[in-house]
């Protein structure tokens, strides 16, 4: 046995305590919340068509995300860094299917997965600018998706009317207990493009359509 064993095995009994108690407290916190959506017919109709879209959102108001679209055949790419494996544990755990890597680790690999995915008909969920930032950085990845797998790119925004923000690079949100939580859904808009280099050359115009959908809910 290695002397990394211990630790290893104390970081995984951290990892399942840590998942088991944010499980339960997601759960609790988000059963008090009032959401509503704008637009919600730009996600509900293809769920309900079964077409395949990529989800972007900044990585910062992913908690009422997940939790607003538990359960709907929806798969999401998560970071292998740091408190990944615990927000990839939960995020099985409220139904979403694993896409795992990042823009510094597993990139090729986590592309190839997100393109098959959605290729295959499932929606695929990915923040543009995580995992580890620049905040409201949009990488073009989720481009690259959609240019190969011929699926649109959906941007979505939250906010609430009071939260809890972390002091993290995302400034990531928890909605307080009771608050009204926003979501709002953009323009689905296919990637048209002759190659992935122009695909990519996209970014600044999809950056700007998510920011200010972000914006004009006061997120």
């Amino acid at each position: 046995m290695s002397d990394d064993d211990p630790r290893a095995r104390r970081r995984a009994r951290r990892i399942t305590w840590a998942v088991r108690l944010g499980s339960v407290l997601l759960r609790l916190l988000a059963a008090t919340w009032r959401i509503r959506e704008i637009e919600g017919e730009r996600i509900r109709a293809p769920l309900r068509e079964r077409r395949p879209f990529v989800a972007v959102f900044w990585h910062g108001q992913m908690l009422p995300l997940l939790w607003w679209h538990r359960n709907r055949g929806i798969a999401i790419l998560i970071s292998e860094h740091g408190d990944g494996e615990v927000i990839a544990r939960i995020a099985r755990n409220l139904g979403y299917e694993l896409v795992r890597g990042s823009s510094s680790r597993g990139a090729e690999r986590a592309l190839l997965e997100s393109i098959r995915t959605a290729s295959s008909g499932t929606p695929v969920a990915i923040t543009p600018d995580g995992p580890r930032g620049p905040a409201y950085s949009f990488a073009a990845g989720a481009l690259l998706v959609s240019h190969r797998a011929g699926a649109p790119i959906l941007p979505v925004a939250a906010s609430a009317s009071r939260a809890w923000r972390l002091r993290s690079w995302d400034r990531f949100i928890i909605p307080k207990p009771f608050a009204r939580v926003t979501v709002a859904y953009g323009d689905p808009t296919l990637v048209n493009a002759a190659s992935a280099r122009d695909a990519a050359a996209q970014t600044p115009s999809f950056q700007t359509r998510l920011a200010a959908l972000g914006e004009s809910i006061g997120a």
